[in-house]
């Protein structure tokens, strides 16, 4: 019987592919500090995680001088995991990929719409009584049917983005590092930004993406456009979006993922025409039950000594 940290309360039922294999969970009331992380990780086989729980090489090798073995995360994203450290160490991670791609596209299109309609600044004005009925010049948006989809990214849930934007009669150009074969693929991003209604970003973070967006990046979109992140909030400089917001040189914002989560930069919770949401993409039941299973399952497969389908690689 191995024993299995898990750092954060998840969905009910998702630990029992643990409690099935015969495994001993400990989950904790409240998230564990870095240090925390670091005095406990020998003591447990296996750790399963958020995106908010840094294990970096000091856990590992904390955990290794132990008995850590595997650490499965409860996302798809693993920028909080020294995953090279890791490998070197020869401790397993595991994610979860490919499970949460519909649910995340459809977030990111609801904050597509909202953006672009200015739906939380009117739902704002109307439950704090400040809507002035019988004004037909009150909360212009811009249209989303016919507009030019920009989508940074086509992995799974950019795919699943531009699938839905079909519905929209939208035009959806494309931007990746290699030529995809598909037709709007864009191969400098600057051109993507200049031409894009919509942007939506569906990159990892990667030291190529970390401030992708940045205030020269901002400057080239269209002072009508709307940029939608539903990635990895280092993936946009905030304050700089903040500034092109107040500024007008920007339309609208709709944003799911921030750079210091959960703290928000102040100046893009005061800008005008944004969308904010606190990092839900995921967050429906089935999604989130499935997305635990997955990342059990891969440290159950990995303490029985297989290699599960999930496995991260350097």
């Amino acid at each position: 019987m191995a024993r299995v940290l898990v750092t954060r309360s998840l969905p009910e039922g998702g630990l029992e592919v643990l409690t099935r294999a015969g495994h001993e969970i400990v989950q904790v009331a409240e998230p564990l500090s870095h240090a925390e992380l670091v005095a406990v990780a020998p003591t447990f086989d296996a750790i399963v995680c958020l995106l908010f729980d840094p294990l970096d090489a000091e856990v590992l090798e904390a955990g290794v001088a132990g008995r850590l073995r595997v650490v499965g995360t409860v996302a798809v994203g693993h920028d909080n995991i020294d995953v090279a450290a890791a490998h070197r160490l020869g401790v397993a991670v595991c994610n979860t990929p490919g499970v949460l791609d519909d649910s995340t596209a459809d977030l990111a299109f609801l904050l597509v719409l909202a953006a672009a309609r200015r739906a939380s600044e009117a739902e704002a004005d109307l439950r704090d009584d400040h809507w002035e009925g019988g004004r037909f010049d009150t909360y212009y948006g811009v249209d989303v049917h016919g507009a030019v989809l920009g989508v940074v990214g086509l992995g799974r849930i950019g795919q699943a983005v531009a699938r839905r934007a079909a519905g929209f009669g939208m035009e959806v150009i494309h931007h990746t590092r290699r030529d995809t074969g598909i037709t709007g693929w864009t191969p400098a991003l600057d051109d993507l930004l200049a031409r894009s209604d919509i942007v939506t970003l569906h990159v990892p973070l990667t030291d190529e993406t970390r401030l992708l967006i940045d205030a020269r990046r901002l400057a080239l979109m269209k002072p009508t456009a709307v940029l939608v992140n539903t990635a990895r909030g280092l993936v946009v400089d905030e304050e700089a979006l903040a500034i092109a917001l107040e500024e007008g040189r920007l339309f609208a914002a709709g944003i799911d993922v921030y750079q210091r989560e959960p703290e928000v930069h102040p100046r893009l919770r005061a800008a005008p025409h944004t969308t904010l949401l606190p990092h839900i993409g995921s967050a429906t039941w089935a999604t989130r039950l499935r997305m635990t299973e997955l990342a059990c399952e891969g440290v159950v497969a990995v303490l029985a000594g297989r290699r599960p389908p999930n496995l991260v690689t350097p």
